[in-house]
């Protein structure tokens, strides 16, 4: 009795296993900060086909914006016996967490694989089997600084609705202590503005002259729709055309938040694709971003490849899986030293 009792119990944990996406041992397994990132959700779609095309076992991991959760999730895929991790860390506040992760894997003598969300490479390099996959984050910014300054200098009257001779507008960051949060707030405006002074216009200037960071931010740190179109609404009830304060300019950290602010701009009439538009920039490029684009109700964003990222992180896992040089089949004009793959960014306007 007690043998068929172990015997049940063993065919209980295999099939256990196989309903966590395969049996455990070997897996690869892929920890990003949220599931619910629109932009995340993209790479994560694209990598697990590249991995099920390749008949590889992963499992992934939903962060759901919490570092603790991830630190664990990652302790217990290690003692399951991960053959590698692929880590889109939670917390980019400071160096801890991923620091952590690294040494974890490191006593397993597991390769580590973080992207998209910053890491230092003081990090990256403390373990010679790990790497890192992103942007040149602060580019994004400068790009989109640029595209601003462009749009506005073709267009600066009807976009000045209240004819006062400056722009107002709103900056919507993503989190606080983000690397590239910190960028896209910065050289959004930075750069719009000095192509505007360079052409003898004046500054763009915030709408609320009491907000002295000249920004508002998604306070849960997770970019959202949500965050931004509660603001945007709050913005429309006390600043408008008919008080002739209307905020006539949206720049956003990442497409999501400039679409939570086209959602609130539509119910007040503006961005439905005729009559006036409130121009709206964001970072991303994702499909519902374009299609918004390609109507007419937003403006512009810097595409971020999400397949691009895909594809150049399962090309390194491949290699470290193969004992393969670390960036064998990467692009050489995308890796940066010894420690870094950046996949480029592009400008994205419908045209």
């Amino acid at each position: 009795m007690k043998k068929l009792l172990a015997i049940l119990m063993a065919i209980v944990i295999v099939l256990g296993l196989a309903a966590c996406g395969g049996t455990a041992e070997g897996e690869i397994s892929v920890f990003y900060y949220n599931f619910g990132d629109t932009y995340i959700s993209s790479v994560r779609t694209a990598m697990n086909k590249i991995f099920e095309d390749a008949g590889l076992n992963y499992n992934n991991y939903d962060g759901n914006g919490n570092q603790t959760t991830q630190t664990e999730q990652v302790t217990t895929a290690l003692a399951k016996g991960s053959r590698l991790l692929i880590v889109n860390v939670v917390d980019t506040g400071s160096n801890d967490a991923a620091q952590n992760i690294v040494n974890l894997a490191k006593e397993k003598d597991v390769p580590v694989i973080f992207f998209n969300r910053s890491v230092d490479e003081s990090v990256v390099s403390s373990y010679d089997k790990c790497t890192f996959v992103g942007t040149d984050y602060e580019m994004a910014g400068h790009m989109q600084g640029e595209m601003i300054g462009e749009y506005l200098l073709e267009n600066y009257d009807a976009v000045d609705l209240n004819g006062d001779g400056q722009i107002s507008y709103v900056m919507f960051k993503g989190q606080e202590g983000n690397a590239e949060a910190i960028a896209r707030t910065q050289y959004g405006v930075e750069d719009a503005n000095k192509l505007l002074t360079e052409a003898g216009k004046p500054e763009l200037v915030f709408y609320d002259s009491q907000n002295t960071n000249k920004y508002l931010v998604d306070q849960s740190g997770n970019w959202s729709s949500s965050a931004a179109t509660d603001y945007m609404n709050t913005i429309l009830s006390q600043y408008s055309e008919a008080n002739n304060n209307m905020v006539e300019l949206v720049i956003a950290n990442n497409d999501e938040m400039a679409l939570g602010a086209i959602s609130a701009l539509q119910g007040a009439g503006y961005n439905n694709g005729t009559g006036k538009t409130i121009p709206v920039f964001g970072v991303d490029a994702t499909e519902a971003a374009q299609t918004m684009i390609q109507e007419g109700k937003m403006t512009g964003s810097i595409k971020q490849d999400a397949d691009g990222m895909a594809k150049a992180i399962t090309t390194i896992c491949q290699n470290y899986l193969n004992g393969s040089d670390v960036f064998a089949s990467i692009d050489e004009e995308n890796i940066v030293g010894t420690w870094r793959v950046n996949i480029p960014y592009g400008v994205y306007t419908g045209e």
